[in-house]
């Protein structure tokens, strides 16, 4: 190569080089949004692909266990290609928000639902709600048997009738709402009292509901969209659930979530991207295709869930960050014995 063509296209090559790390590392204003997602693809895609429909605007998704994605993230820090953290659960939003790490949404976004579905910093905002219920088996418990609160399950007349997923995320997310309503010593008695009942260890909230079908047990504690999934293929499914009393810790409300990365470039498409997810349109695609609950008012839901009005009476008042504090959850679940 002469001297003259190296002149040429050296600068040439840095110019590219430049432009390259700006496009596919942080991201150019307008360009590629780049979305950490926790969820499933196959829940995710059919929204991606209605935005971009809508807005021409192409959503990049790494795809992982949120918890992972949570990590990575923290790790990456400014230097990250992220410009939207989506997360399953409330918890791994409130480690990103108290790290420093999310931008502060638009107040027009946070305003538009419900106090129970954002974090008080205004980070980030819940997409959907995951309830906690009490399933049952009811051709051998009737509604009029069942508690009417999730402390009274330490009973003894259900001894060795319950079942529950102790390395679940969302049994360890709910025992650590547990914790900050609770208290840590009468959480912790509870717990206790539950192993000695004989309550029954399963991997994680589909095998609880098999279970009280196939007999095993009579009592489980499962999110809420489990059982309505199975009885959408199968409605003569032999479970039912059913709430606690108003306010009852056992009726847990986690959330998805969404927040903007602090270090994106692309902080005003990535507000229009979470504006999208709270659209009445997005909304009764999570209600209707996904069995989850929508955190605006006015959406046509599901027959199957109950009303957005009587889920935010049902529901106890929880700061969802706090639910971030898993840690001390997995210390005392192992402290008890049912880790």
């Amino acid at each position: 190569m002469s001297c003259r063509l190296a002149k040429f296209l050296i600068p040439v090559v840095l110019v590219v080089g430049w432009f390259c790390f700006v496009s596919f590392g942080k991201g150019v204003p307008g360009g590629p949004l780049v979305l950490y997602c926790g969820r499933s693809k196959a829940l995710v895609k059919p929204l991606l692909d209605q935005f971009k429909a809508e807005t021409g605007v192409q959503v990049q998704v790494r795809y992982a266990k949120t918890a992972q994605l949570a990590v990575a993230l923290v790790e990456e820090g400014l230097q990250s290609r992220a410009d939207l953290f989506w997360a399953q659960d409330a918890g791994s939003l409130g480690v990103l928000s108290k790290s420093g790490l999310m931008a502060s949404l638009d107040p027009k976004i946070v305003d538009s639902i419900p106090p129970q579905f954002h974090n008080r910093g205004g980070q980030w905002v819940a997409t959907s709600g995951r309830a906690r219920v009490l399933a049952f088996a009811p051709l051998r418990v009737s509604r009029e048997e069942l508690p009417q609160r999730l402390e009274e399950l330490a009973d003894p007349k259900w001894k060795g009738r319950v079942g529950w997923a102790p390395t679940n995320a969302s049994f360890q997310a709910a025992v650590t709402a547990m914790r900050n309503s609770w208290g840590e010593d009468r959480t912790k008695k509870w717990l206790a009292a539950m192993k000695i009942n004989g309550t029954r260890n399963y991997a994680k909230n589909t095998p609880i509901l098999k279970a009280l079908a196939a007999g095993e047990i009579d009592l489980g504690l499962p999110n809420h969209y489990y059982l309505l999934r199975l009885k959408a293929n199968d409605d003569q499914f032999p479970v039912e659930q059913q709430f606690f009393v108003p306010g009852d810790i056992g009726n847990l409300v986690n959330v998805a979530g969404i927040g903007v990365l602090k270090y994106s470039s692309n902080q005003e498409l990535a507000m229009e991207f979470v504006r999208f997810l709270l659209s009445t349109r997005a909304q009764q695609y999570f209600s209707k295709q996904v069995f989850e609950y929508p955190v605006i008012d006015g959406v046509e839901s599901s027959s199957r869930l109950v009303s957005h009005e009587r889920l935010l009476d049902l529901a106890p008042s929880v700061n969802l960050d706090e639910l971030s504090d898993v840690t001390d959850t997995i210390a005392m679940l192992k402290e008890v014995g049912l880790l």
